[in-house]
């Protein structure tokens, strides 16, 4: 008689007092672990780029200097080639006739980072500090 007091003996289970949670938070923790795995994935593609202001309708719009890089070296300025010294001469026009020029660069993908580096810094050097480069997200 006292092993059937103990609520367990006899055969007879009792009924579900609680519910086993640990494999829910295994799920979850997984989610989470693949979640911030992908957020980080996705958020290093990205390139931040400072667009330039919208004018208001009164002033003239405010037109980004462009430049493109070939993959054999040649700079382009509206889409013509240009000499170095020729460049870095429009870059100080642009950066006369607006104080907030901005620069886009488009480079090959063929073409060297050196190159892509050097334009960045002659515009550097003539006091443009916002630039943008261009990316084509098509596969």
């Amino acid at each position: 008689m006292a092993a059937s007091l103990g609520g367990r003996g006899g055969g007879r289970r009792g009924g579900i007092v609680g519910i086993n949670v640990t494999p829910m938070v295994d799920v979850v923790l997984v989610l989470l672990v693949i979640m911030m795995v992908s957020a980080i994935y996705i958020v290093s593609q990205s390139l931040k780029v400072e667009l330039p202001k919208t004018a208001s309708s009164d002033e003239p719009a405010n037109t980004p200097l462009a430049v493109s890089i070939t993959k054999d070296g040649v700079y382009l300025w509206n889409q013509k080639p240009i000499q170095e010294s020729l460049l870095r001469a429009e870059f100080k026009k642009g950066k006369a006739a607006n104080k907030d020029a901005s620069l886009v660069l488009s480079a090959d993908r063929e073409a060297f980072h050196g190159d892509v580096v050097h334009v960045i810094d002659m515009a550097k050097v003539e006091g443009i500090t916002k630039f943008a480069i261009t990316v084509d997200r098509s596969k």
